[in-house]
């Protein structure tokens, strides 16, 4: 079993570039012309190119790449019951989805992640394999619900199922779960965030794997004073794009959970170097806010919108950089 380093982890969030074999089964599977086990089979080849790329880049905490996934959310409501297809919607610039309606209870009918998960555990010679899912939080707020009409009780519903997909992570054996919720720092308002919080113990009391919550893209120091004691081991948190703007809020409200640290830019195409995600390491250590051993790090979210060989030379010079903080602290 690969050996996690104690100081300076490096890991990703999740998604990866969408690699020629999955974007064949996905178009494939939309047009009707592919079977299941086809659809399996080239969705495998994708995860295990994914997988690949990151064992090159030396990534010590791994994932699947999210191949089979077109949108975080429309992935689970395909799946779960209680969802139907809504209208196209746009996200941003030319990037739409169909926004999934909610229109009865919402259930887990089987696993969602875990094949995915096993295909990458199958080729990451014996890295961990992060299991990751969508939290209840964002499936509200980029769903349409048309059958609650209470916020608090669609995402109390949305975490009991969630949970479900936790449960069976954990018990394949499943080591890090991941908690998804970019649309939390959206809305920067205590109330949403204890919200959440409830919605975090029903899914994550009890689990036996380190627990880890996503949140990027947003006024997050706004939220951070009610969300430090959330029943997670880590938050991962975007810093670069944001010119590293939280640091001095964690300083400030003791912040003493890991932290996902992100340091590499997912919507540029600029390549940081090795120097540059080093400085952004020194930068935290330097105001004494966690050990190292607290400190994972990390891209700001998704890789997704990258092109593979941009994303493989970030991630390379990142691990670069960790191991040589590794060194100096």
């Amino acid at each position: 079993m690969y050996e996690v380093p104690r100081k300076f982890p490096t890991t990703v969030v999740g998604s990866y570039p969408k690699l020629p074999p999955a974007s064949r089964a996905l178009k494939l599977r939309k047009k009707g012309e592919i079977s299941g086990e086809e659809f399996r089979r080239l969705i495998e080849e994708a995860i295990r190119d994914v997988v690949e790329d990151q064992l090159w880049a030396g990534v010590d905490i791994i994932s699947d790449g999210e191949q089979s996934r077109e949108d975080m959310v429309v992935y689970f409501a395909e799946i779960m019951e209680g969802y139907t297809p809504g209208e196209w919607v746009k996200i941003f610039d030319n990037v739409y989805f169909r926004k999934p309606i909610i229109i009865g209870p919402v259930e887990w009918t089987k696993p969602m992640t875990l094949e995915d998960w096993k295909t990458a555990v199958k080729y990451s010679q014996g890295r961990p394999v992060k299991g990751i899912l969508t939290g209840p939080y964002t499936m509200l707020e980029w769903s349409f619900d048309l059958h609650y009409g209470d916020r608090y009780e669609v995402i109390m519903e949305l975490a009991k199922a969630l949970r479900k997909e936790i449960e069976a992570l954990v018990e394949a054996g499943a080591k890090y779960i991941q908690v998804d919720e970019p649309a939390l720092s959206t809305r920067p308002w205590r109330e949403e965030a204890e919200m959440l919080g409830e919605a975090l113990k029903v899914m994550l009391s009890g689990v036996e794997a380190k627990k880890i919550v996503h949140i990027c893209f947003g006024r997050i120091e706004k939220i951070l004073p009610y969300i430090l004691d959330y029943p997670v081991d880590q938050f991962d948190f975007e810093f670069k794009n944001s010119d590293f703007r939280l640091l001095p809020y964690l300083k400030e409200y003791g912040f003493n959970k890991e932290l996902g640290y992100g340091v590499i830019n997912v919507h540029s195409l600029q390549v940081e170097t090795v120097e540059e995600v080093k400085e952004a390491i020194d930068r935290i250590m330097k105001l004494d806010i966690l050990p190292p051993e607290k400190i994972y790090v990390d891209p700001d979210c998704g890789l997704k919108r990258l092109p593979r060989d941009i994303a493989k030379m970030k991630l390379k010079n990142m691990v670069e950089a960790a191991r040589l903080a590794r060194e100096e602290w």
